[in-house]
């Protein structure tokens, strides 16, 4: 089969060697990783397909991957199996202003698409933390959240058409640039979000939106995360819906500040990080109700940025909060959870008495204006003791999330780290038509198996 994949794609196109596939047998979840067999690299939908092909005949698992930045272990390895890469289809292919959409290829690298859209006078919403790397592939695979999510909401909400290389190797495009079109099933929702174990996506239709006339950043902080999360409520029911209303807890803004240098202050316990974009007068208006609700609300202090420059050195305090996090220890576990709005103050104390119960280090930051919260565990996973307590912790609060009406994941997916709580979040007869769904795509269960589910007898 490695003979056939070089004559394929060309021997260069192809890794087998060890000290070369190493690399791509794991993604950004901790302590999970699998050598692959190969490591292919397709330049095209054709051969995409015909790798598939080739693999659904020999009975070879095959796991597409981007970057490879994913949280949850999603785009692991299996062993024996085929990594199909993704990254060498990484063109533009069309701008349209005229339907206010843009088709890329699977493998272009996301902040790529919000600079062509920005440089078209256009503007492309979802920015996760990861995206002057990951691809647009992985972001529409794992439905990708981001800092303007509250506003602007997921990837899924800009996707408007794909095509899909399925596990027969048949390849299909799903939706096109009508902005209504309920003909037959909604199948692009089917596959954003699925992780790449129902098809291959190699290109996506996106919609764009007009590029923001103005935009103003705050940044509050506060004694107390009770105060914070009383200044959120504020403002949205006042009602203003921010672009970006990100949160840091105590630890974190600690360590952001030993990182970057943008002169948080050290004794602050919770900081909020608010951008409003829109028309001039509204940015202006918004603004100023926005930091009038926060010193209303017991705000220690609140700075608004004078120009870009300034906003985009505020915004580097939520930014840089996990690479400030990941210096600490030798292994950083970037969690996600969702609460609702209400809970996430008592979710953060929840997380600060689990911590301290286990003797763990915990550091929690995330998205305070839409519930998605990120505790991030700095650990070693050398340390088998200290491992244990990080899965006793994991479940303490993956069922105190769902206790409190929450998810197990807001924006990273399920992969391989969360399969065993997301049986626990679902009741028998989803979980039966998740299985259900994965054998009528994929029968022979070779397109990133082991992922989301646990293989399903008919």
């Amino acid at each position: 089969m490695i003979e056939e994949l070089r004559s394929l794609l060309g021997p260069e196109h192809v890794l087998t060697e060890p000290e070369d596939v190493v690399p791509y047998g794991f993604d950004g979840a901790a302590a999970l990783k699998q050598r692959p067999a190969a490591v292919v690299f397709p330049a095209d939908t054709g051969e995409v397909a015909g790798i598939v092909k080739l693999c659904r005949e020999r009975r070879v698992p095959v796991v597409s991957r981007g970057s490879g930045t994913g949280l949850s272990g999603g785009s692991v390895p299996v062993a024996g199996g085929v990594v199909l890469c993704l990254q060498r289809m990484k063109r533009i292919l069309a701008i349209d202003r005229r339907n206010l959409t843009m088709e890329v290829e699977a493998g272009v690298i996301t902040q790529d698409i919000f600079a062509a859209a920005d440089e078209a006078g256009l503007f492309y919403p979802p920015d996760p933390g990861s995206m002057k790397i990951s691809t647009i592939g992985g972001n529409v695979a794992e439905n990708s959240g981001g800092l303007r999510g509250l506003k602007y909401g997921v990837t899924r909400d800009y996707v408007m058409g794909m095509e899909v290389v399925l596990a027969d190797g048949s390849t299909c495009w799903l939706g096109n640039k009508c902005v209504k079109d309920v003909a037959g099933y909604n199948l692009r929702d089917l596959f954003i979000g699925s992780e790449g174990t129902l098809g291959i996506v190699t290109r996506v239709l996106l919609k764009l939106l007009p590029k923001p006339a103005a935009r103003q950043t705050l940044l509050a902080t506060f004694e107390a995360m009770d105060t914070a999360a009383a200044t959120v409520s504020a403002i949205i029911a006042s009602p203003i819906i921010p672009c970006t209303l990100e949160f840091l807890d105590r630890r974190t803004i600690r360590c952001v500040e030993e990182f970057a240098k943008v002169g948080l202050p050290g004794d602050a316990e919770a900081l909020l990080l608010v951008e409003t974009d829109g028309h001039p007068a509204a940015v202006a208006d918004e603004a100023a109700r926005i930091e009038q609700l926060a010193r209303e609300h017991g705000a220690t202090t609140v700075a608004r940025a004078a120009d870009a420059e300034e906003a985009a050195r505020l915004a580097t305090a939520r930014r840089s909060a996990f690479s400030a996090l990941a210096r600490i220890r030798p292994t950083t576990i970037l969690e996600d959870v969702t609460v609702p709005r209400s809970e996430l103050a008592g979710m953060i104390r929840f997380i600060e008495e689990v911590a301290a119960r286990h003797q763990l280090e915990i550091a929690t930051f995330g998205h305070f204006g839409d519930g998605n919260l990120h505790p991030t565990i700095l650990t070693d996973e050398r340390n088998a003791a200290e491992m244990h307590r990080v899965e006793l912790a994991l479940e303490e609060i993956f069922a105190q999330t769902m206790k409190l009406g929450g998810t197990i994941t807001g924006e990273h997916g399920v992969g391989l780290a969360k399969k065993q709580a997301l049986r626990e979040q679902f009741d028998e007869a989803s979980y039966r038509l998740l299985g259900m769904i994965k054998r009528t795509l994929d029968p022979d269960g070779l397109l990133n198996p082991g992922k989301i589910i646990e293989p399903v007898e008919s």
